[in-house]
């Protein structure tokens, strides 16, 4: 905010006080204002831990190209080379988060190897910075990609001696960096198309005669619910409501459970189906862990029978 505006500010209130009208309205001073440039954010993911000095290292990496931006820890705990929990909290986190916002992920079980480091702009103006091996997928389905480069600009990267097995430091954080300043993300390299992309060969749940057939994917964070690849409205086709009883078979366990709003909608350490907060068929157990309780790991698949 400069003096003159400052000044002019002053002046105004000092003349609207004694009731003096004057030429100069609070509208057209305020166009004096500088407009707000909000920090550019990367989202930071990977599946390094915190126990080192793995993720500090990006983030310096980060800094000394672009001092002021913002960067968003969404995890550092991912399963280690688990790509499909990396695209499972990519889908869910970035319908939160605007257009521009960088995402940078390192799930990269096979580092060094021939696969691609990439860039990609969706559909939705965001860019992820990642390794080409299925992380992109399921954003990819929902919201549409628009183009995608391999990052293979050196001017992009850390060094002339890349390490082969820390491209974190060594691609993926400065090009994210570069991308977060504002440099043209198209240098990078060379275009990518997109149906050469890399995609995860997922199973998607189906309804026949015998009901319903779907997976546990993966489990809650530390409490034990099971995450399931069925969304709310496949599962509701079935009949059931919420206060009903639900058959459910996992290999030879055979289970009935109920179907409420929450946990608390049962006995302390009873088990519960749930519709859960991204929108899926959920199986927790009230303040207890469903997954250590009946001894199952994703994945793992389920039936459902139609309700009779």
């Amino acid at each position: 905010m400069n003096s003159l505006f400052v000044l002019r500010r002053q002046l105004l209130a000092s003349l609207m006080a004694l009731g003096i009208g004057c030429g100069l309205s609070v509208s057209a001073v305020s166009q004096d204002v500088p407009a707000q440039k909000y920090l550019q954010t990367i989202v930071f993911m990977t599946d390094f831990g915190t126990l080192d000095d793995s993720v500090p290292i990006c983030k310096g990496v980060m800094y000394s190209i672009m001092p002021e931006v913002r960067i968003v820890d969404l995890s550092h705990q991912v399963t280690p080379f688990s790509i499909l929990d990396g695209a499972r909290f990519l889908y869910g986190a970035t319908p939160y988060y605007p257009a521009g916002t960088i995402f940078e992920v390192v799930i990269d079980p096979t580092v060094g190897s021939t696969r691609k480091a990439v860039i990609i702009r969706s559909k939705r103006g965001q860019y992820f910075v990642l390794p080409d091996n299925g992380l992109i997928t399921l954003v990819a389905e929902r919201d549409g990609l628009e183009a995608a480069h391999e990052i293979t600009n050196p001017a992009w990267m850390i060094g002339k001696a890349l390490s082969s097995t820390f491209h974190g430091r060594d691609i993926f954080s400065p090009a994210a960096a570069h991308a977060a300043r504002g440099d043209d993300w198209t240098q990078a390299g060379p275009a990518v198309e997109l149906n050469a992309l890399v995609r995860l060969n997922l199973q998607a749940p189906k309804i026949d005669e015998q009901g319903l057939h779907g997976d546990v994917i993966a489990t809650d964070g530390p409490f034990g619910n099971l995450v399931t690849n069925v969304d709310a409205g496949q599962f509701l086709e079935l009949g059931y409501q919420r206060g009903q009883k639900v058959p459910i078979v996992f290999g030879r366990q055979n289970l009935d459970l109920l179907f409420v709003k929450t946990f608390s909608d049962v006995p302390l350490k009873e088990p519960l189906i749930y519709i859960d907060s991204r929108g899926r068929f959920g199986l927790a157990v009230n303040q207890g862990s469903f997954a250590a309780k009946y001894g199952i790991k994703p994945p793992a698949a389920f039936t459902i029978p139609r309700k009779k």
